[in-house]
């Protein structure tokens, strides 16, 4: 098994533009919390990550799923795409979704490349493309800010819902977007009883394999939580009646906030890293 290497990224300035304040504010509300020499599991990582949607023929989600844990997780890791997580799409039944990582995009380019015509895919790719209708909905993301991205090492835990949300944003507003993030959107997630995950925004490099799509033209901020034991019973009833948490947006901000986001209701498979 390919080792994980350590979170060693060096943001672009778009990248550390769109963090902006961010940092802070998500540190001080405990989202996210910075590595330390001595517990590595606080560890966060992968600059780069695909968040992947794949549309199904009729009943073939577990088809997939059964071919994809037995032949393409460990196939992946080892050259260098990681699969952080695999998910049932809990309100499509022929949805999968799920998210790889890399450390950089040319190390994307070269671990795409030795996947895709390695002996794995050769092996098995023809049983993993019948199930599938569509697989070109694919988000190219980076961390909105430098200590929110995914755990290297997500704690061992039973399976519990995961959500995703996105939030379609010009790429001008990034940056206040992340900070009105931290401050504001990431306080009402975990007073409604979320565990915040990881918050990402666009990665507009070219893409470094355009022998796979992705939806280039789309500018996003993307943020995970995970419900907790004690808000999964009520967290979705509660987040759609609170009102008021757009108050305090700037003018400019509102753009931003005028189109609903997109919320994935997941569910990790029996081998998903991420639970």
């Amino acid at each position: 098994m390919h080792s994980v290497p350590p979170y060693e990224a060096e943001f672009s300035r778009r990248a550390m533009l769109s963090a902006g304040l961010a940092t802070a504010a998500a540190t001080s509300l405990g989202f996210v919390k910075p590595a330390t020499a001595d517990d590595d599991r606080s560890a966060r990582g992968w600059p780069v990550v695909e968040l992947r949607q794949y549309t199904l023929y009729g009943g073939r989600r577990d088809d997939l799923i059964t071919v994809f844990e037995r032949e393409f997780i460990e196939t992946q890791d080892e050259v260098g795409a990681h699969v952080i997580g695999t998910f049932r799409d809990l309100d499509d039944p022929d949805r999968f979704v799920w998210l790889r990582g890399f450390t950089d995009m040319q190390e994307r380019a070269k671990a795409l490349n030795d996947f895709y015509t390695g002996p794995a895919w050769k092996a098995h790719n023809q049983a993993a493309n019948v199930t599938m209708l569509d697989s070109s909905n694919v988000l190219l993301l980076h961390p909105s800010a430098p200590l929110g991205g995914f755990l290297l090492h997500p704690p061992s835990r039973p399976a519990g819902e995961i959500l995703a949300f996105i939030h379609y944003v010009d790429e001008a507003l990034i940056a206040p977007f992340a900070t009105f993030f931290a401050e504001h959107i990431a306080h009402r997630a975990q007073t409604a009883g979320a565990e915040l995950l990881a918050s990402f925004a666009s990665e507009t490099s070219p893409n470094t394999y355009p022998q796979l799509p992705i939806r280039e033209k789309d500018r996003v901020f993307v943020w995970f939580a995970r419900l907790t034991a004690s808000g999964e019973p009520n967290f979705l009833r509660d987040w759609r009646t609170q009102t008021g948490w757009r108050d305090s947006a700037s003018e400019a901000l509102l753009p931003a906030l005028m189109r609903k986001p997109e919320m994935l209701r997941l569910m990790p498979t029996t081998r998903s890293p991420l639970r």
